[in-house]
């Protein structure tokens, strides 16, 4: 998949547990989970920007495009 999700680093980085995330943001540690490990095919823009707001940063820095090429 070309996109990758990198919240679990923006976690790390804001040193926020998931669960305090999904508090924040209104939605269940089990869809966070999901989305934290690539087994979502869609996000909505509401989620994203609240996930953003949460966590004070850019889609940019949870969202990374890659090329399958290599």
């Amino acid at each position: 998949m070309p996109i990758i999700i990198r919240l679990d680093r923006v976690l790390a980085d804001r040193k926020m547990q998931l669960t305090e995330l999904a508090d924040k943001v209104g939605i269940s540690v089990v869809n966070l989970s999901n989305l934290k490990t690539s087994k979502v095919k869609a996000i909505r823009f509401s989620t994203l920007e609240s996930i953003c707001e949460a966590l004070n940063c850019q889609p940019g820095d949870i969202l990374e495009y890659t090329s399958e090429e290599w």
